[in-house]
């Protein structure tokens, strides 16, 4: 008979407690035995990639490794090109847009520990990511490595993945804290924005990150906000983020985002990598001393401009993450290139897939069909490219090669449709692709249509690819419609077959004018080394789709509220002469959040519009209905069941939104009673201005598996927090008494369960 161990509260308490005792007692040790110039090398870069630890005491380095999708090639010791070794291919996981279309914790549960397992593997101390900025603008070039416009999605769904990466003994580096939300102008974008909208938009993703994943480390942003780099920030890094939150881990700067000594000193950076004083170039013989947290911090101790406080504090920092680690990796050795790896980088891509539509059920697509692949993007490889997380991968699965492979070589032709991006190279990583193509665009299409006209089904596999102005890091798109003519492509396809399907690859929503001509649509996103498995296994029916989307899917640009309002990207400062004025020796772009908290799916609402897809939209090979809606008299605790009603296994997510109804307490009627309100404040400094409100606001998730006939009871659990909006007056949260609406469905545009409560 086995013997069952428990632990109750009390010991796991204690234990715990003689863990931290343990951490700081050897950081403390540590720092008490390092000499002035020990301490100043361990806050900053020896290489590109890693920071001085101290031998003599046996303190290892830190060793970084770019990216959140799959850990990047060696690079040279000072150079961003490949160092050509031959062990350092990786697994690419899908992108975090997929990851966060899943709407499943436990799949970013998988998603953490499978790239942990390779970031241990390769003894790396810190893993770049998970990002977590919010999608506001659809033409940001870098949202395909972020979770989505809603802040409590994103923080929902990044806890497990710092956990089980950390679990294997690497830190986390949840980035880009904060407000980096477009890549035009990324270094000199000085964010205004109300306090509100930081609290309730901006900031509760990476406050999760720290409270409840306890991420080691987090990375500053290149913007700046109030003036000051976001990398040595006084209010975020310092009163809010090390303050209000209590975050004892490192801050760990984006690379040449430190501009300022003193700041940095004062304000909060702990570790700087990157920056662009280039040693080499000006004859100095370790270029990294001339770092702003290396000789000229040293040289100003020494000269009594600080004293060793503001620098213990660092150096406890950053030694408080390596004990962490090293402790973690103790368990461990991890694994690299694994069958595990892959099949979960399979598993994530096709629950992360989105079927947008399947007008008339065309898919999925029968076995036996004669199938016609069409676009660059089914040959063309994406996991090279597109800025920092970029990949030297073992292997790649393309589309077209997933579809032949699952629906016989013989049934599945291939015509190319237009010519994108016939590029395949990123700091010395190369595809070894030739994408080069002689034939016209108007033969292109010709050759297409005609191929079509003789198929049973047209897979069209198009989109964005990691190109310049795509999804790409330092450039944002510039149209929001579909590059290299790719309309006039669908268009005509449509025309020539009935049985079209669009696989859209992107990390954001395109236009899409020809919509109401195509029966079915895919979101595929950017997915890794299984990429075509992963297509395929969705587009056969091997695995019913469950995916939904983590942002609005905009019939147009301005249904944005960032584009609409005007309000990207941004405007020169110039002082009154007309000269630029500068900010640590860079233009400043004063970037206004006009919309304020209403991003996404909140400005729709508040517009009454019509979105092309809206937030959390995902259809399913089955049917599902919701039912039997019941919601405690104060909102704390509410249910449904949830039934699948068709003829197929499958999986939907029930997702829960709260909404204060305006002119019953808790939200305004309009700005009039806002400002009714503030005037009866003005004489009474305690009360509470209660604000307009979004329509709706997500609140809870759960993905739901079901066979067919199958229910299920879904429960959420709701506090104060769910109803609460920031009162930025009073710099707290509140949970206005009043009249709130509880909604149940599967999108927030599909919420047939509804019921108001007083609380």
């Amino acid at each position: 008979m086995k013997k069952i161990l428990t632990i109750s509260a009390f010991a796991l308490s204690a234990l715990m407690a003689n863990a931290q005792s343990a951490q700081e007692q050897w950081v403390s040790s540590m720092l008490s035995k390092m000499t002035l110039e020990e301490k100043i090398a361990m806050i900053h870069a020896q290489s590109k990639f890693s920071s001085p630890g101290v031998k003599r005491l046996g303190i290892p380095e830190v060793w970084c490794t770019d990216g959140p999708h799959g850990i990047r090639a060696e690079v040279l010791w000072d150079e961003w090109e490949t160092a050509n070794w031959t062990n350092d291919h990786c697994v690419a996981f899908p992108a975090l847009t997929c990851l966060s279309a899943t709407w499943n914790l436990d799949m970013s549960a998988l998603y953490g520990k499978s790239i942990g397992e390779e970031a241990r593997y390769r003894n790396k101390t810190v893993l770049l990511g998970p990002g977590v900025n919010i999608a506001r603008t659809p033409l940001n070039g870098r949202s395909f490595e972020y979770m989505g416009e809603d802040p409590y999605l994103s923080g929902e769904m990044v806890v497990p993945y710092i956990q089980k990466v950390q679990d294997q003994g690497v830190a986390t580096c949840v980035k880009h804290f904060c407000l980096n939300n477009n890549e035009l102008h990324r270094h000199t974008t000085n964010a205004i924005l109300s306090d509100r909208a930081l609290y309730e938009i901006y900031l509760p993703a990476f406050e999760k990150a720290v409270k409840q994943g306890h991420t080691w480390s987090i990375m500053g942003s290149y913007n700046l906000y109030q003036d000051q780099h976001v990398c040595h920030n006084e209010r975020l890094l310092g009163t809010i983020l090390k303050g209000e939150w209590g975050f004892d881990g490192t801050v760990i700067s984006d690379w040449g985002g430190v501009h300022n000594t003193d700041q940095a000193v004062r304000y909060g950076m702990d570790l700087e990598f990157g920056s662009w004083t280039n040693g080499l170039a000006t004859g100095k013989k370790n270029a990294y001393d001339m770092y702003f947290l290396a000789d000229p911090y040293l040289e100003a101790i020494q000269a009594g401009t600080y004293g060793e406080a503001e620098l213990n504090d660092k150096v406890t920092r950053v030694l408080r993450m390596i004990y962490r680690t090293k402790e973690a990796r103790k368990a461990t050795d991890g694994s690299m290139c694994s069958e595990a790896h892959y099949a979960a980088a399979r598993q994530i891509g096709a629950e992360g897939i989105v079927l947008l539509q399947n007008k008339g059920n065309v898919l999925p697509i029968p076995a036996g069909k004669k199938v016609l692949v069409v676009g660059e993007n089914a040959i063309k490889m994406m996991t090279v490219g597109g800025g920092s997380s970029s990949l030297k991968v073992e292997h790649e699965i393309l589309p077209l090669d997933g579809l032949k492979e699952r629906f016989g070589a013989a049934n599945v032709s291939y015509q190319r449709g237009y010519v994108g991006d016939v590029g395949g190279e990123y700091n010395g990583v190369k595809t070894g692709q030739d994408l080069h193509e002689s034939r016209s665009a108007e033969q292109l299409i010709a050759d297409a249509v005609a191929a079509a006209k003789n198929a049973d089904y047209v897979v069209y596999i198009g989109g964005l690819n990691k190109a310049d102005h795509q999804d790409a890091e330092d450039f944002d798109r510039e149209q929001y419609d579909l590059p290299y003519n790719q309309n006039a492509v669908i268009e005509a396809l449509a025309a020539a077959n009935s049985n079209l399907v669009v696989c859209n690859l992107s990390g954001n929503p395109v236009e899409m004018p020809w919509a109401d001509k195509v029966p079915a649509i895919v979101q595929m996103w950017m997915l890794g080394s299984e990429a075509g498995h992963s297509l395929a296994d969705v587009l056969s029916g091997d695995v019913n789709p469950s995916g939904h989307l983590p942002f609005t899917w905009f019939a147009s640009l301005d249904q944005c509220g960032a584009h609409a309002l005007g309000a990207y990207p941004g405007t020169k400062r110039v002082d009154a002469e007309g000269n630029d004025v500068k900010i640590d020796g860079a233009e400043v772009w004063d970037l206004s959040y006009d919309e304020d908290i209403y991003v996404g799916y909140r400005w729709v609402d508040k517009k009454s519009q019509t979105p092309l897809y809206p937030f959390g939209h995902g259809e399913s090979y089955t049917t599902f209905s919701f039912s039997d809606l019941t919601v405690s008299a104060d909102g704390a605790t509410v249910s449904c069941t949830l039934t699948n009603t068709g003829d197929r296994a499958g999986a939907e997510v029930a997702q829960l939104y709260v909404g204060a109804v305006p002119g019953k307490g808790a939200a305004a009627k309009n700005a009039k009673d806002v400002a009714k309100q503030a005037k009866a404040a003005a004489k009474n400094p305690a009360a509470v201005v209660v604000p307009e409100r979004p329509v709706r606001e997500l609140k809870g998730f759960r993905k739901v598996y079901l066979q067919p006939g199958e229910s299920k009871t879904v429960t959420f659990t709701l506090t104060d927090a769910d109803f609460s909006f920031f009162d930025a007056d009073h710099h707290n949260w509140v949970a206005p008494s009043g009249e709130y609406t509880i909604a149940v469905g599967a999108s927030s545009r599909d919420l047939p369960l509804v019921q108001s409560i007083k609380r």
